[in-house]
């Protein structure tokens, strides 16, 4: 099949190039010329592990990227990929998306085929309206939702793990497929067909909202196990007990599983923090508050300050110099979009501190938030006459630290991961154990 794939973020740029390794012949659509000559010439536009691989592969054969709409209408699905960023309030801003929904049904005006248009942006489900109108407009008539009209409308929400993205998408849980109108369905599943046959996953089929829907439930169910752990390993620290054994052992209850049961600094990034403010705000907006998942998002953003409460009950932080070990907001990534980092930063900086820190692959893009800070080239060199350390992303190569700890002026870790070895040389504490 003939496929476009508009915007190449975290999703559009995966999701072409897996489509492109899937057998399809992929047009990666961007109006970043950088993004699309990367692209062009074998290189992942992002940090994603295995991304690299797989462009190189398939550029300039089924995969190649351009800035411009016009070969949309040869295609027989367009995936729009496009970001939905967070207001003031929590609410998501569908412009951009709109405006490449619009631009989409312009290019489709005239094209006398069948074409399925399908959203892979994160969109709430009230705010789909908006997005099939801006379609709509750029068709110049009603055709998005009329089973006899030759354009449709669909979703088809992403289950991505950024660090995990490649072989998250090769290895589905589940696929889900949103749209109103037969033919489109039967079309939407055949693009996954290969992957299908590869990999047997259910395939859920349902109506836009609803797959929509079903991509909030999941961020925001697992969020609030992430802060329900994180607020039973609080309680466990104040008992003095290992909340890690305790989860080890709740994990066994086939109802509770044991994934998301670490406890610890808590979860950041593109997806868990947008998606469950989102997602509190439109049940606001249409009359219900949602109070476990309001209770979730503020048992997150207590955890940096309990770590630095921890530091502060060992070290005066005014004047002290403190390694912050890890800025990206999860190992395997350089994505630093609501990083547990920022705000301990942040409250080391309140507090006086002079804060030096470290990271394997996200320096440049916390430099932007924190430019003025001092960045370390190793672990080693950040530890090196510190009075303090917070490791806030649990890479391996922390857990793999051991003398480095010595050249510290006081060796006080506070480790929000449970990624270092405790010694006895160290005082060691552990955010929720």
């Amino acid at each position: 099949m003939e496929i476009k794939v508009i915007g190449s973020g975290y999703v559009g740029s995966t999701l072409a190039a897996s489509l492109a390794d899937l057998g399809h012949l992929v047009t990666a659509i961007d109006i970043d010329e950088d993004v699309v000559a990367a692209i062009n010439d074998g290189r992942a536009p992002i940090h994603e592990p295995g991304l690299d691989e797989l462009i190189a592969e398939h550029a300039g054969t089924t995969l190649r990227a351009t800035t411009t709409y016009d070969s949309v209408a040869d295609a027989d699905v367009t995936f729009l990929a496009i970001q939905t960023p967070a207001r003031e309030d929590g609410s998501i801003d569908t412009g951009v998306l709109e405006a490449a929904a619009e631009m989409t049904g312009e290019a489709l005006a005239n094209s006398g085929d069948h074409h399925l248009v399908v959203a892979k942006s994160t969109v709430v489900p009230p705010a789909l309206a908006d997005v099939r109108a801006a379609l709509r407009r750029g068709l110049g008539e009603d055709l998005a939702t009329d089973d006899t009209g030759l354009v449709a409308f669909g979703t088809n929400p992403e289950f991505l793990r950024e660090g995990t993205a490649v072989e998250d998408f090769t290895h589905p849980d589940k696929l889900v497929v949103g749209t109103d109108v037969d033919w489109a369905h039967e079309r939407l599943e055949a693009v996954f067909e290969p992957l299908l046959e590869r990999h047997d996953a259910p395939v859920v089929r349902t109506d836009p909202e609803t797959a929509m829907m079903i991509k909030y439930a999941n961020n925001a169910f697992l969020a609030a196990k992430v802060s329900l752990i994180n607020d039973l390993g609080n309680v466990c620290k104040e008992f003095s007990l290992d909340a890690y054994e305790v989860a080890d052992a709740i994990g066994l209850d086939h109802r509770i599983s044991e994934h998301f049961l670490r406890s610890g600094l808590g979860w950041g990034g593109s997806c868990f923090p947008k998606d469950t403010a989102a997602l509190i705000a439109a049940a606001q907006e249409a009359g219900y508050d949602p109070a476990m998942l309001t209770a979730a998002v503020e048992v997150n953003d207590r955890q940096p300050e309990r770590l630095l409460d921890i530091l502060a009950s060992h070290v005066d932080l005014e004047g002290a110099r403190i390694a912050v070990l890890g800025l990206a907001f999860k190992p395997g990534t350089d994505d630093v979009r609501h990083s547990r980092a920022i705000p301990v930063i942040e409250g080391l900086l309140d507090r006086g501190a002079d804060v030096v820190a470290y990271d394997p692959v996200a320096t440049d893009n916390m430099r932007e938030r924190f430019p003025d800070i001092e960045y370390a080239g190793s672990a080693a060199e950040a530890l090196s006459g510190a009075d303090g350390a917070a490791v806030v992303t649990g890479w391996d190569e922390f857990r793999a630290l051991d003398a480095e700890f010595d050249a510290m002026t006081s060796p006080v870790v506070v480790d929000g991961r449970r990624i270092v070895e405790p010694t006895d040389e160290l005082i060691y504490e552990g955010l929720t154990w």
